[in-house]
Order: structure tokens, then sequence, then C-alpha cells
């Protein structure tokens, strides 16, 4: 891990994080001691303790295991979302100890080895998912940093050797400019993370300086945007493209075209065209890398998703309730189209937690059309994450601008008992906050139901 190599500890402070997590758990599997701190205690923090890491719950120095306070030997590793006056983050830095945001980390990684960086504002952890997966399955020793658990491997990590990495390049506070990928591709640029860019423009500008860190011939860019590069994109003439695309029993059947040639009759069991272009997206990296081409068609269709992404939790004939990490309005409305694909005369519920005071605030007319095109929507409160209120920012507020007649703003304890006694068939439940514990009680109370 180049100047990483002489570290044998490492501290991980918001360690429950999905992608300080997954830095975790590689650097166990390279032979590293590992303790942390995080705020609450969860599946992850869980998935951790297991593996015999020490968490402390309790923000206090005294709180921090004696054997990581070996300033020669151990390194401190951040995530942005927490305070500056977080107190056993400020101990670390005022005793000298070497301290890294996870980006810094990641990037050193990453850099040490052939970089293959997934970028963009929506679809990052899908493609990195399923590029990771293809990269695995055809024997690269790829070790894949993904920002989901996959279910493929019930992990946040795909650990199968240092010869390639595979890293979502993430744009919040600029992080990916920290990267020098091999190959790289960006999937989508919307605006989003205002609350770091001052404007749109500036988070294309972001993007554009990215795509600089890699050869044009090696970055693949949705056709959509306005950057460089070998266009991807579905049912069109771009560089690579899916073509002859069809549905049959749920699973998405397509040829991939691409420049050196056409793969057919892939199997996908993904819905949506969004998924559809991620899929595309990581076949081309694939390729790009190298990958056995005669290899990929098996590879993919053995894909089975990143949990929260379109994951059914109850799919019968009575019942249908979804789970999706979408917490932004153009991947709501990826969310409501897949589903529309899959069922066309069902009526659907719409579960909303909004995720950050700043993003409601930037998009909350986006917010509003988007999920005016479901039949009925509930929201929650706004989910704070690393922000304070916002004056004149709430969900009520969110709640006016929905279109809709059949619309409610309900606290968390009413939401599981809301659902069950609706008389809609499917139900998604959206957001990027802790809706996550919502979902499994309500999935609970309602197969309890049936």
């Amino acid at each position: 891990m180049n100047n990483l190599n002489h570290i044998s500890k490492a501290y991980f402070i918001g360690i429950g994080g999905i992608g300080m997590s997954a830095l975790a758990h590689y650097f166990l599997l390279e032979g590293k001691q590992v303790a942390g701190y995080d705020r609450t205690e969860t599946s992850i923090t869980a998935s951790l303790e297991d593996k015999s890491v020490v968490i402390s719950f309790k923000d206090s120095a005294s709180d921090i295991p004696q054997a990581f306070l070996d300033k020669e030997n151990t390194l401190i590793v951040y995530t942005p979302a927490i305070p500056k006056e977080h107190k056993q983050l400020n101990y670390f830095i005022d005793q000298g100890f070497i301290v890294q945001k996870r980006a810094k980390v990641l990037a050193e990684i990453a850099n040490s080895s052939t970089c293959l960086a997934v970028a963009g504002t929506h679809g990052k952890t899908t493609t990195a998912a399923i590029l990771g997966h293809l990269l695995a399955e055809t024997g690269a020793k790829v070790t894949a940093f993904i920002g989901g658990i996959t279910q493929n491997y019930a992990s946040n990590l795909i650990y199968k050797g240092n010869d390639v990495i595979v890293v979502e390049a993430d744009e919040f506070d600029r992080s990916f400019l920290n990267l020098n990928p091999d190959i790289a591709c960006i999937t989508s640029v919307d605006a989003d993370h205002l609350d770091i860019y001052d404007n749109p423009s500036q988070v294309l500008e972001a993007f554009t300086a990215f795509s600089k860190s890699v050869t044009t011939t090696n970055l693949l860019v949705n056709n959509t945007i306005p950057i460089k590069g070998h266009t991807i994109g579905v049912d069109d003439s771009s560089d690579y493209s899916a073509s002859n695309i069809r549905l049959e029993n749920g699973t998405c059947i397509f040829d991939l075209k691409y420049p050196e040639g056409l793969l057919k009759d892939l199997h996908f069991n993904l819905p949506g065209l969004h998924n559809l272009s991620n899929a595309v997206t990581a076949l081309g990296m694939a390729i790009k890398y190298g990958s056995p081409t005669a290899s990929l068609p098996k590879a993919l269709s053995c894909f089975c998703g990143v949990n929260r992404r379109f994951t059914y939790r109850i799919r019968t004939n009575k019942c249908i309730l979804i789970d999706d990490y979408a917490h932004h309005p153009t991947e709501i409305s990826a969310v409501n189209q897949s589903i529309k694909l899959l069922y066309p005369q069902e009526k659907i519920l719409a579960v909303f937690q909004p995720h950050l005071f700043s993003r409601t605030r930037d998009f909350i007319d986006e917010f509003a059309l988007a999920l005016s095109t479901f039949d009925a929507v509930a929201l929650l409160d706004i989910y704070p994450a690393r922000e304070k209120p916002i004056p004149g920012i709430t969900s009520s507020v969110l709640l006016d601008k929905i279109t809709i007649a059949n619309k409610y703003l309900l606290p968390k304890d009413q939401v599981a008992q809301f659902v069950k006694e609706s008389a809609y068939k499917i139900v998604v439940m959206m957001g990027a906050g802790d809706i996550d514990k919502l979902i499994l009680e309500t999935t609970s109370i309602l197969q309890h139901a049936s």
C-alpha cells in the first residue's frame, strides 16, 4: 500500500459508514489491527465486531484502546461527516498522529495499483458493484470498494487480490480529484451537493477536472454529458450501447455493441433503463481492462444487485415492498420508471425520507415533481445527517408542493402501521437516512399480516 506499508494499526473515526467500513475490512484482510469509533451500533459495526474489531460508541479519548496510542505505527482515518469538535479526532491531531481523510487513504491504495474509477452523481455504487463482480468472476485479482452491500458477496468489499482496484470516485468534497485512474467512467452529472458546490456549473467543472486525470481513450462517459470520451448509451449509436432489448420474466436481455464487436443475448436481472446503462458502463470498463469477453455474459447473468438498490423486501401476489436508497429527484424518477415498467397496471405508494436540509432546499421543486408521479406519498421528517436545521426548510413545506391528493406527513413510529393499512399492493420506501430501520419493521409487520 505504498506509504501505508509501515502502518500496522488503523483507527477509524466513523467506522460504521459504508465507505469507512469497507476500508476497515480491507485493512483487516491486509493483516492490520483495526479499531474505531462510531455514534451508533448498526449491522455494519456488528459485522466488524464479529471480527474482533473494538468499537467505541462514546466520543471520549479515554475510550481509545491502548494499543492504538502508538503514533509511529497507527494511522487515523476519518470521514468528513465527523464534526470538527469531535474529541477523539482532536486528540489524535493534537498528539501528532498521522490523520487522513478516508478519500486520501482510498486514493493511496487505488493509485498504487491499476485503478478503475467509477464517477457520477448517480449510479456509482451499482456500476462499481457490477464491475467488481465481472472482474472477480472472470478471474481478475481484484479488490473493489463498494458504497453498498453487494448481494453476491454480502459485503461492501470484494477482495480477490491487489492487481486491480475498483473504487467509487466520489464528487463530494471533490474527493475524486485525489485519484489517478487507469480507466474511468462518468455515469451522470446532475446538480447535487450544492452545500459544497456553489452552482451546477461548478459540479460539471469538477467532473471535467476529474476527466483530465485519465486519457480520453480510457474514459467512458454517458452520452448526455459534455465531456470527451468513449460514449455510453442505451439503444443508440454510442460507442458502448445496449440494443435489441427485451424483458422476459423480469430479466432484461440485450446485445452489447462495443468498438471491437458485439456480445449477444446478455441476461441482466436489475430493472430500469438506468441500471441497464450502469451494466453497459461496467461491461465497457471490463472490456477496456482486458477481461475475456467470452466470459462476461455468464458473469453478468449471476449478478444479484446491491442492497437497498431496488431491493425486494416482499414479493408476493398480494404485496410488493421495494427498498431503495434514492435520495435525489433524478433517482426517485428512475425508481418510479422501473416500477411502472414492471407493473404498469398497479398503483404505487411511495414512502420517502428526505436527506439533508440543504439538498431539500436546493431541489424542493424537483422533489415535489418527482414525488407527484406516484399515486400516494408519505413523507418523513428530513434526516439531518451532518447538518443543522435550515429555517423554513421542512418536510411539511415539501408536502405542500406535491400536487397529488393522497399525501401524508408521518412520524417514524406510524410508518409501518400506515403501510399495513394502506390499500396499495406496491410500496416503495426510499431515502439515504435511517429509513432502512423502518423498512425492516415494515417488512416484519407485513409478513406477519399475510
